[in-house]
């Protein structure tokens, strides 16, 4: 046993085995658990576990179509999960341009009397207004756009508030833990 000589050599090891576990998970790979219908039909609402990659921190190499952990801006302390709809300079519409049938029908929208749908908290849906999404910021949405908080409501965000970057999806079911985890690709196509 070559960890049985001198107690300081244990010691020793096991600090080393403890900062090379912080490097990792601060600056390589982590593992979080997600909940909550927002990315739906990426991730489930529960009991799934997903793959960050630190190396996309502050935005660096990421993508439109891109899941991403960011922080939550209107919430210190607390992370989140969407896709990124818009890069630095690139413009997006606020919300979805459906028609007002369309809208109260598939979105459980009701009409605000003027003629424009609107959704459940009251955002209006047929609002074909655009921004451009300001240098350092991106924008970024849920999957499940009736049941997110993202962008629509609190704008883009700065690039610096990304975690990482989503490359896989889990959920431990079977005796195979290679099984356990999907690669979570880019969600939007590029236009045919």
């Amino acid at each position: 046993m070559p960890f049985m000589g001198h107690p300081f050599r244990v010691l020793l090891a096991t600090a080393q085995t403890f900062a090379l576990t912080h490097v990792v998970w601060a600056y390589g790979f982590s593992i979080g658990f997600g909940w909550g219908p927002s990315m739906l039909p990426t991730f489930m609402t529960t009991n799934e576990w997903f793959v960050t990659d630190k190396r996309y921190r502050r935005g660096r190499g990421v993508q439109v179509g891109d899941c991403v952990v960011y922080s939550i801006p209107v919430e210190p302390g607390e992370e989140g999960l969407k896709r990124v709809l818009g890069m630095p300079g690139d413009y997006v519409l606020l919300n979805s341009p459906p028609s007002v049938k369309d809208a109260t029908d598939k979105q459980g929208g009701t009409h605000d009397g003027v003629g424009l749908a609107v959704d459940r908290a009251g955002r209006g849906i047929g609002s074909e207004n655009m921004i451009q999404v300001p240098q350092g910021h991106c924008y970024i949405v849920g999957d499940n756009l009736p049941w997110s908080r993202d962008s629509r409501d609190f704008g883009p965000i700065p690039l610096a508030l990304i975690k990482g970057k989503v490359i896989a999806k889990g959920s431990p079911t079977g005796f195979n833990p290679m099984n356990w985890f999907t690669k979570v690709e880019n969600g939007l196509q590029k236009p045919a």
